[in-house]
């Protein structure tokens, strides 16, 4: 490796505070010490339990940075680092010193490198990753290489090729605590990938061979999967310095996630491994680097007043490897004690869809899991199909509804994820056929009235309807309307016994839809009658208003068109429907001649028309029950005919990213990713998002995606502006 023997240095002070401090100190000094020093050994093989005072760890810090340049000290406990995790994969059942010392060179790494990170003066960043010219390293060992390269390499190498033991579970939490730092100068970007960020490790990670990249995504998803969890039962000295080391105050700088070991209640049942994978994975697959198309020249050009168009017309991104092999990721048969030979198997990854599906279910309720369903489900065709034809549908969508009902304790974004997630799986027909064959004997967690013998398809359809209703006193975000109103138009024509309660609230959705719209359209009158002494500012006013109106039009035309699809083409499936209808006909009334509604209310009155004259044909005196109403309707519904009812064009929407979904995809990852890796960065370095972001950008949906009506022109709702 080019540095001294690795033998333990047991003579006296080798474990003691000062020699502690007098290490730390010459590393980050102003003294350059070369690779094949004896100093890096010495440093290396710091006890696991080594304590320093934070406030000393700041200073360090400070000192690194201000030195670095001269020193290039992070890039040669790098290059140890790479070299480290070299021996350990070529070594079978490498000794625990070994992993020590890597375990020891990580850690201080992350600790500095997330400092330098920080601590960069208006987002520009120089890590000072090459080494002096007079540097003796071996060519078998860098080669070509850049540190960054290397370093990327065998870091993935290790996580993708070693399992994780209660030997190596320390050391393999580090990296990946390593990769979320690495990756964080991304933090310093803007939201818009440019031209000039600097991400080396994350540039490093993405020039990887095609065979590593596999076997990277392979291994994390595996993670992911089986949830590894903490070593608790190993009483060998390693872990005796595990624990020992939480309690360091030098670790909680970084606040490593060690603090599920002495975490209470269910947070202890976790996987620290798994989430990080996670997150790492996340932050890989949405990477868009961003070069420029041949014959265009961005200095040339970055004085132009029109510069941020033009490079977007003269750049572009070059292919994300990560994302193409999750594109790509199929299923297998899948034995859980035969991990080890699915992670060496085939070209392309294969993994356990079964289990995959089942893990999804199970943590629904942690927002980064829902954005990987919302990545396989979007980018991955193998894994749709899976999930349409399993008959659990539930697994996955009662954690999705549950989410939904408990949306004042979600954010925005999560909301529109979750509704995007559903709208993808209502493209399908037999989806939409499917949820309405399994029925829930009850609904716990439904609280505002008991729900049994209740069928998926209805639940889903009282949670759509309960969001908007959500939507309209909370967020007022129309476009999140567009959302649950088009998963409802995809469902609609293939809605089958919807229960009462659903049919209730289906027609309650547009009485709900028409007080605003009325309210709107008398705001509009009365600001009209009011502008005409301030033309110009009264003109701004009526046009705002007029332009809601004309939205909450478009809405109450589409529950009309979802009502008339259910009429046109499952009437006799859902007499509760019928029933609804017929009982509150009277919301309908206001709009029987409205231009914009009639045509779309014929059909609802020919519906009228044919089941009241079926029950005048009854000649009953007095009052009727309910019951007795709707066995005349259930009678009734099965010499229906359609051919009176006027036939509309089936309305089928479906979801599409724009041309730039990472303008939102990369600001969330690391929202999200900052909220869950167990360490906090000093948010006043991030560019990528505002350090109090405006409501409109949290309230927001997913930017730059559009729904589309394939079969109506005109027809496109845009989740954001």
């Amino acid at each position: 490796m080019g540095s001294v023997s690795s033998t333990p240095r047991n003579g006296v002070g080798a474990s003691s505070p000062e020699t502690t401090e007098y290490l730390i100190e010459t590393f980050v000094g102003e003294k350059s010490f070369p690779i094949s020093s004896e100093f890096w050994q010495k440093l290396l093989e710091l006890p696991f339990y080594a304590e320093w005072p934070s406030h000393r760890v700041h200073q360090a810090c400070h000192l690194l940075a201000r030195n670095n340049c001269y020193t290039r000290h992070l890039a040669k406990i790098l290059f140890h680092l790479a070299c480290y995790l070299q021996e350990s994969m070529s070594t079978s059942g490498a000794p625990p010193l070994v992993y020590g010392k890597a375990v020891n060179a990580v850690h201080i790494t992350s600790v500095f490198l997330k400092h330098l990170i920080e601590s960069a003066e208006g987002g520009n960043i120089n890590l000072y990753l090459s080494l002096h010219d007079d540097e003796s390293i071996s060519k078998d060992i860098l080669g070509d290489q850049t540190i960054e390269n290397l370093v990327m390499r065998n870091v993935l190498n290790f996580i993708a090729s070693i399992d994780v033991s209660p030997d190596t579970y320390l050391l393999h939490l580090e990296l990946l605590n390593f990769m979320i730092i690495a990756m964080s100068t991304q933090l310093l970007c803007g939201p818009s990938p440019g031209l000039n960020d600097v991400n080396p490790f994350l540039d490093a990670a993405i020039d990887l061979d095609r065979s590593l990249v596999i076997s990277v995504v392979r291994k994390l998803l595996l993670n992911y999967i089986t949830r590894p969890g903490v070593p608790f039962n190993q009483e060998s000295e390693t872990q005796s310095h595990m624990l020992k080391k939480v309690g360091s105050a030098a670790v909680n700088v970084v606040s490593l996630p060690f603090s599920y070991l002495i975490s209470s209640s269910s947070e202890g049942s976790r996987s620290p491994i798994a989430d990080r994978s996670l997150n790492m994975l996340l932050v890989l697959i949405h990477y868009h680097k961003r070069v420029v198309s041949e014959g265009y020249s961005a200095i040339e050009n970055d004085n132009s007043s029109t510069s941020n168009s033009l490079l977007k017309e003269n750049t572009y991104f070059s292919d994300n490897p990560y994302y193409t092999v999750l594109e790509h990721v199929s299923d297998c048969e899948f034995d859980r004690a035969d991990v080890e030979s699915i992670a060496h198997s085939g070209p392309l990854v294969k993994l356990p869809f079964a289990s995959l599906f089942d893990t999804l279910g199970m943590c629904l309720a942690d927002e980064t899991a829902v954005l990987l369903l919302y990545s396989l489900l979007h980018g991955n065709s193998a894994f749709l199909d899976y999930v349409l034809v399993r008959t659990d549908l539930d697994t996955l969508l009662m954690p999705i509804l549950e989410a939904l009902y408990n949306a004042p304790r979600r954010t925005a974004n999560q909301i529109y994820m979750l509704l995007i997630i559903l709208l993808i799986l209502s493209q399908d027909s037999s989806f939409n056929a499917s949820i309405h064959k399994l029925i829930l004997p009850t609904i716990p967690w439904y609280k505002e009235r008991l729900l049994h013998q209740t069928s998926l398809g209805s639940l889903m359809v009282i949670i759509l309807i309960r969001t908007v209703q959500y939507n309209l006193s909370k967020l007022r975000d129309v476009y999140l309307h567009s959302t649950c109103l088009a998963t409802l138009a995809n469902m609609a024509p293939h809605v089958h016994q919807l229960s009462a309660y659903a049919s209730q609230r289906l027609v309650g959705l547009f009485y709900m839809l028409s007080r605003k719209y009325n309210k709107l359209a008398d705001l509009r009158d009365n600001k009209i009658d009011n502008a005409k002494g301030n033309l110009i500012e009264g003109s701004s006013v009526v046009k705002d208003v007029s332009a809601e109106l004309h939205i909450y039009t478009d809405f109450l035309r589409l529950v009309l068109e979802i009502i008339n699809a259910i009429l046109t083409y499952a009437l006799p499936r859902n007499p509760e429907v019928v029933y609804s209808i017929m009982q509150k006909q009277e919301v309908f009334q206001p709009f029987k001649n409205h231009p914009s509604f009639n045509e779309l209310l014929e059909n609802i009155y020919t519906v009228l028309d044919y089941f009241e004259s079926r029950m005048d044909a009854q000649r009953m005196d007095g009052n009727w029950s309910v019951n007795e109403v709707l066995q005349v309707i259930i009678v009734n519904c099965r010499s229906w005919r359609v051919e009176g009812m006027k036939m509309f064009t089936q309305l089928h929407f479906t979801y599409e990213q724009e041309s730039h979904p990472e303008e939102f995809f990369i600001p969330y990852v690391w929202q999200l990713v900052l909220s869950k890796c167990g360490f906090k960065f000093n948010t006043a370095a991030i560019n990528l998002f505002p350090v109090d972001p405006p409501t409109e950008r949290l309230e927001n949906g997913v930017v730059g995606s559009t729904l589309r009506n394939s079969d109506i022109e005109k027809s496109e709702y845009e989740l954001d502006p």
